[in-house]
């Protein structure tokens, strides 16, 4: 067995250990002990050294604790080496970890919403509870309290009970044995494996950024320590740059973006409206412009459209509505192509067009009244205007 040596002090950040088995070429390390924390309980592992050599993950097998280095270690099972943990990364986990203690036992307390699932990440956390709703008003004086309640430097200590005998744990353990209880003074009491600061006022700051309804229940976006500072100045940067280019104070930004996407909506519906009037007007010159085939049928050719054929669906929308036709448009910087078809022209779009794509190594398809897909190649492309313009009505 792997003994844990971060059990027992979260801050030691070198050790010495002896090599009892080298695995995957040399790059999986197993040691007698270690200080480095695996990847486990929502928690992050630790990165560092191996004598000279980088420790990129850190895997939990139970019985044993897996170091995985970036390359073949130089040395043999049996060897003594040196263990460097990344102590500010380490210290970082610890603040995140501790807080996240604290915020559950807050919400459970103070608002009757428990604890359903936690994750750990490298920029942000989540901790999912039992709460339909969370108002804004609401988070903002949780956050207060959860601060305070920091800033009040409650003891965190580990102690190790009889999992028969432990009481007072906020969620009962289904493990038999003995039990790791972190204890945060009056405040909480729970079996964890992770690592905590000593005191609650090492956490600092702690900011809940947002909150977001998951499966039922309510997840919190929450960081601390030296991260709620680092993402409040980069919140802080984001606003302030906002407001320059409104050249506004930035508790007026939220009232001009609010009226600049009413502005927006406004224009883009201006927009479609122009759209929909310039195809109608394009849509009445093409198909005077094209005769009628003995089938009685207009074919219509835009062979050089400029941009996605997707664009040109309103004017191909337009033209087909006007009667028995068949439009073909191509995109040669796309090498797209859409067909549509009239309802009296007798022409299933989809199927002719899936049909000529297939000949050339292209694919698409779409509805009997307008498809639309793509060619490998501008060459491939050229030789569907014979394929499409000659298509007769389904018998």
């Amino acid at each position: 067995m792997t003994e844990r040596l971060y059990y027992t002090d979260a801050r030691l950040s070198t050790f010495s250990a002896t090599v009892v088995a080298l695995e995957e070429d040399g790059r999986h390390v197993v040691l007698d002990q270690t200080a480095f924390y695996p990847t486990s309980g929502g928690q992050l592992h630790d990165m560092g050294q191996l004598d000279s050599v980088p420790v990129i993950d850190v895997i939990d097998e139970e019985t044993r604790i897996v170091h995985v280095c970036a390359e073949p270690v130089p040395f043999a099972v049996g060897d003594v080496v040196p263990g460097t943990i990344d102590g500010v990364r380490r210290f970082d986990h610890m603040q995140q970890h501790s807080g996240q203690h604290l915020l559950s036992a807050l919400l459970t307390d103070g608002y009757g919403w428990p604890t359903v699932s936690v994750h750990f990440g490298d920029e942000t956390n989540t901790v999912d509870v039992a709460a339909a709703a969370i108002a804004p008003a609401a988070l903002i004086e949780i956050e207060s309290q959860l601060n305070r309640m920091a800033a009040a430097n409650h003891a965190i200590t580990v102690s190790f009970e009889e999992a028969s005998t432990a009481t007072g744990l906020r969620k009962p353990s289904d493990r038999d044995g003995v039990l790791r209880i972190v204890t945060i003074e009056g405040i909480d009491r729970g079996a964890c494996g992770g690592t905590h600061c000593d005191r609650t006022g090492e956490i600092g700051s702690i900011l809940l950024r947002r909150v977001e309804k998951t499966k039922g229940n309510t997840r919190i976006e929450f960081v601390c320590g030296l991260r709620a500072v680092q993402r409040a100045r980069l919140d802080a940067t984001l606003l302030s740059t906002a407001a320059r280019m409104f050249t506004a104070a930035p508790e007026d930004v939220p009232a001009l973006l609010d009226a600049q996407q009413r502005r927006v909506t406004t224009l883009e519906r201006e927009r479609k409206q122009f759209v929909a009037e310039l195809a109608a007007h394009d849509a009445r010159a093409r198909w005077s412009a094209a005769p009628l085939d003995a089938a009685g049928v207009r074919r219509i050719l835009i062979d050089a459209y400029d941009g996605p054929v997707k664009d040109a669906e309103p004017l191909v929308q337009a033209i087909v509505a006007m009667g028995s036709c068949v439009v073909l448009v191509l995109s040669p910087s796309t090498n797209g192509a859409m067909l549509g078809a009239g309802e009296l022209s007798g022409v299933d779009a989809g199927k002719a067009l899936r049909e000529a794509l297939q000949t050339i190594g292209g694919r698409g398809g779409g509805s009997p009244k307008l498809a639309q897909g793509s060619a490998p190649d501008a060459a491939q492309l050229k030789m569907l205007i014979p394929l499409l313009l000659t298509v007769q009505p389904l018998s």
